[in-house]
């Protein structure tokens, strides 16, 4: 899966949550062309090796993991690893709901750490005749450890054009709270991110291929066609 949304995952995608559900443990390894944070590459533009170690309680819905892959900053970070926590929510047939707190830590330069922060979330899941809304908000309160406010916003809708074939469409909006302590090229305190990705399976490989773009022009966040394998163990 390429993480666009971590809690992580950019990570934390409802969808993670969903498929995590139906076992006590898991883990999943990614090979991507690029890992990409709403649009902007973490790795500039290049090759990505990403893991999970997840845990559901699938009694009360609680679960918990944490994932990691390579980074390539210019103070010489190589390395995120992300922990989450939180629980699922059946708030009728339809409707859907997740609730949780991710910590993001960086290592490789002297100074990583200086970059770790916290992140607040909550997603709705709406199943519906056409496939699945998902409404997702992260806020955090220090982000990228400048003590700057910074909220996420997304919406997507899910659907399925054939058995094992389905389609994917996003918009987020990603807001810096506080411009003089954190913004995008240096006065950009928001951007858009589009996306529209493909999925499907194969010899228990699932394979994503998304076209991306962001309003901001810069070379690790215009647009992009990245694409990823990945496998789910169970355990």
């Amino acid at each position: 899966m390429i993480k666009t949304l971590r809690t992580p995952f950019y990570v934390l995608p409802f969808a993670l949550v969903s498929n995590i559900a139906v076992a006590d443990w898991s883990s999943t390894i990614t090979g991507a062309s690029d890992y990409t944070f709403n649009g902007i590459s973490q790795t500039e533009n290049d090759f990505a090796l990403q893991a999970s170690l997840d845990y559901s309680d699938t009694e009360t819905n609680w679960y918990a993991g944490s994932w990691a892959s390579n980074v390539d900053f210019s103070d010489g970070t190589d390395v995120e690893v992300d922990v989450y926590f939180g629980r699922t929510f059946d708030l009728s047939s339809a409707w859907s709901m997740d609730v949780g707190i991710a910590y993001y830590s960086y290592y490789g330069g002297d100074d990583s750490s200086d970059l770790n922060y916290p992140e607040a979330y909550t997603k709705f899941g709406y199943d519906n005749a056409l496939g699945q809304t998902s409404f997702s908000f992260f806020y955090s309160w220090d982000y990228a450890g400048t003590e700057a406010g910074h909220t996420i916003s997304s919406l997507s809708h899910a659907f399925t054009v054939a058995e094992n074939h389905d389609i994917t469409v996003s918009y987020t909006v990603s807001n810096s709270l506080d411009g003089d302590k954190f913004s995008w090229d240096g006065s950009d305190t928001s951007y858009h991110y589009y996306e529209l990705a493909y999925s499907t399976s194969l010899a228990n490989f699932d394979i994503e291929i998304a076209a991306q773009d962001t309003s901001i022009d810069s070379d690790t966040s215009d647009e992009r066609i990245a694409f990823s394998v990945s496998r789910t163990f169970d355990f």
